[in-house]
């Protein structure tokens, strides 16, 4: 069985930011071809002068189903196809119930939720036809706990990232598919450095039995692991990076 997944072609959503430049970088470092999704033109555009050929940037909202599906389709001539897909766009709400207004709700939703499962019903299509195929969706440790800093919005868009990820491994695992998904918990990034109060952040480290954040680094190499060949006997897998926050 080969171990390289040079030569393949990954779809990676929220590409701009930090999580996902990180992930952007491990593929391309193993030889794959990155289709770099974002609505930031100008942060993608300049990623893509940073990274050449291999790097292709797609303005495209993933909230937009008639959109991405005509886009992945476009895609499949233009590229092959695409054999990884990583769910990484996201937003993050930290409010809680009684102060989330509605149009905070279903706007996270749509970002957290929809439009994950918008990308996933395009490209399954084109993975079933390889017989191969790797999606890795982002979840979070708020899924579980209800959200520690996180509010309810996001909390319950995690969730349900999680049982789409259940569902779709169920649906796919006799087509050479995996799905598996990440629960991070306070990788180094803005909704830390900057949505988070500097008291806050002292609390979590203080709770965090590593003693520290997550770095993207870490993030993408997890990744990285979950789209090898190598790791096709795993699927419908919750993998958690937080620290030691929560043991399960």
């Amino acid at each position: 069985m080969s171990s390289s997944t040079s030569g393949k072609v990954a779809l990676i959503s929220g590409a701009a930011g930090v999580m996902g430049r990180a992930v952007v970088e491990a593929m391309l470092e193993d030889g794959i071809r990155v289709i770099m999704v974002d609505l930031a033109e100008q942060r993608l555009q300049e990623m893509a002068e940073r990274y050449g050929k291999a790097a292709i940037p797609l303005v495209l909202d993933i909230t937009d189903p008639q959109t991405v599906s005509s886009r992945v389709a476009r895609l499949e001539e233009e590229t092959g196809g695409v054999d990884i897909l990583v769910n990484n766009a996201g937003i993050l709400s930290n409010n809680k119930s009684e102060t989330t207004e509605p149009e905070e709700w279903r706007r996270v939703l749509q970002v957290n939720l929809d439009g994950m499962f918008y990308l996933c019903r395009a490209v399954i299509p084109q993975m079933k036809r390889k017989r191969w195929g790797r999606i890795v969706n982002v979840s979070s440790l708020a899924a579980k706990t209800g959200g520690i800093t996180a509010g309810t919005a996001y909390s319950v868009s995690k969730g349900g990232v999680t049982s789409l990820t259940f569902s779709l491994a169920a649906e796919t695992a006799a087509f050479g598919i995996t799905v598996n998904a990440i629960a991070p918990a306070y990788v180094r990034t803005p909704m830390i450095t900057e949505q988070l109060t500097e008291e806050q952040r002292r609390g979590l480290l203080a709770k965090i039995p590593v003693g520290r954040f997550c770095e993207p680094e870490e993030f993408a190499h997890a990744v990285r692991f979950l789209v090898s060949p190598l790791s096709g006997f795993i699927t419908g897998e919750l993998l958690d990076m937080n620290g030691g926050l929560l043991f399960d």
